[in-house]
């Protein structure tokens, strides 16, 4: 592990069960980190500067997490997934393998906030693998997105997203298939010709 000055490993937890914090081998961390007892993380873990990452988690390998990002209690976090600067990741939410999480994602797991009998039904939404969520997209509780979908910036998912679909607008609703969209290589070449 490489781990700057002002990184905290293994902060204290009062959660009954939460155990000790595991942490695979060549975690790098970097400045403000804070990586709470009771959670599992594999391999390669890869922090920005000012990130949280809560108790009972359990965390894949090769993970990137960004600065100023916390991931709260209770999520599970598949392989290689990669979440950006300034993400909230909220209790109980998945993210399966390969999913990215661009700057400013907001996931939230309470229909009823304040509202103490909400908290006994909170659920964070579902990401399946490979799906790209864009720039300041918010997320909703109990809401699935699909294999391989992609959400488009600024984006609020308030119902499922099927896999393979691009989605976006408030609320998002899937337009097209990924399979459908332009080649990328394409259209950098059309918007450098505009410029």
């Amino acid at each position: 592990m490489r781990a700057d000055d002002g990184v905290i490993v293994g902060y204290p937890v009062t959660r009954a069960g939460a155990g000790p914090l595991e942490l695979g081998p060549d975690a790098r961390l970097r400045s403000g980190t804070v990586l709470y007892d009771g959670s599992r993380i594999g391999a390669g873990l890869q922090t920005g500067h000012g990130v949280v990452i809560r108790e009972q988690n359990e965390i894949g390998a090769d993970v990137s997490v960004w600065s100023n990002t916390v991931i709260d209690y209770g999520c599970r976090i598949g392989n290689r997934v990669k979440i950006h600067s300034n993400c909230y990741v909220a209790q109980y939410t998945v993210l399966e393998d390969d999913v990215f999480l661009a700057p400013g994602v907001t996931i939230a797991n309470d229909l009823y906030p304040g509202d103490e009998r909400s908290a006994e039904l909170m659920t964070g939404p579902t990401i399946e693998a490979g799906a790209q969520i864009g720039v300041n997209v918010t997320i909703l509780p109990f809401v699935r997105i699909g294999k391989g979908a992609i959400i488009g910036s600024g984006s609020v998912v308030t119902r499922d997203v099927p896999a393979g679909m691009v989605a976006y607008g408030n609320p998002a609703v899937a337009h097209r298939a990924v399979a459908d969209l332009p080649d990328v290589g394409k259209r950098v070449a059309e918007l450098r010709e505009r410029s």
